[in-house]
């Protein structure tokens, strides 16, 4: 259980990593890319990596997508941290889990059992009084959480098709897929350098570190928790999802003040309902 509890504990600090960046002019791109160098190099020191061009190439039209997506959706999630706060948008990230059932539903025909309906079904109404505003709110703003949920539910839905995947190790496509999107992030940071002339600064490089430790530390201890409750893997669903929601919510609003309606509140207690009817109908 220590293994979920430091899980969720790296996974939310990676949001008030964020939240806190916004009191210095940072360039987010050059914070992500700094992200990937130190996951890069903590994943080739705690995992088993040997990567080869064969794995590439024989996986590339997941591994692409995956590369393009995962410093997208890093900027998303600071600018929706920017914009409505840690508590909107790690509720966004961890209901982002049911684009994938969608997928398996509409696309690929997957039969539902009644637990897994009643979770879609609370599902969506709970996903509208999260993410509602006030009337004086611009309503761009509310689209960055959109675009977390949708940007976590697309990543998620690949990331699936990666674990079955025999050839490589997860690790290994791990280290593959950060290789690939740290030369993405360093293309678009040179862009911002070379033509928009904005200056290459030490506090990126903090930012950057800190969020790439806590960022592998989620992953490292997510994948320990797997395997420390193999037998009962929804325990590590449940609890990774409804653990982030709920420390994410403290945290906002404790620490960072953040203001929060009823119908906010209301959205995040049927988010965790949500979550336990779809971690019960995989028990089923």
């Amino acid at each position: 259980m220590l293994f979920l509890v430091f899980s969720i504990i790296c996974s939310v600090s990676v949001g008030i990593i964020f939240k806190m960046a916004r009191r210095h002019s940072i360039s987010t791109g050059q914070v992500v890319g700094w992200n990937y160098v130190f996951a890069l190099l903590l994943c080739y020191m705690f995992f088993d990596v040997t990567p080869q061009l064969y794995h590439f190439t024989d996986n590339w039209p997941i591994f692409v997508p995956l590369m393009f997506l995962l410093p997208s959706v890093f900027l998303m999630l600071a600018l929706s941290i920017r914009h409505v706060g840690i508590v909107r948008t790690d509720a966004a990230q961890r209901m982002s889990l049911f684009i994938p059932i969608l997928a398996a539903l509409l696309i690929f025909h997957e039969a539902f059992n009644n637990y897994k309906i009643i979770g879609l079904c609370i599902a969506f109404p709970a996903l509208a009084l999260i993410l509602s505003k006030k009337a004086d709110k611009p309503a761009k703003e509310w689209l960055y959480p959109a675009l977390v949920l949708l940007g976590f539910g697309l990543v998620d839905s690949l990331f699936k098709q990666v674990a079955i995947i025999k050839t490589p190790a997860y690790t290994t496509s791990l280290f593959i897929l950060f290789s690939g999107a740290l030369t993405i992030t360093i293309g678009a940071v040179l862009y911002e350098i070379i033509f928009l002339k904005k200056k290459f600064q030490l506090m990126n490089f903090a930012y950057g570190m800190l969020v790439g430790i806590f960022n592998f530390g989620n992953i490292l201890f997510y994948l320990k928790a797997h395997k420390a409750f193999s037998d009962n893997p929804s325990t590590v669903f449940a609890a990774m999802n409804i653990g982030v929601i709920v420390l994410g919510s403290l945290t906002g609003v404790l620490i960072f003040k953040e203001k929060l309606s009823l119908r906010n509140y209301a959205g995040i207690v049927l988010a965790l309902v949500a979550i336990v009817f779809i971690t019960l109908s995989q028990l089923k």
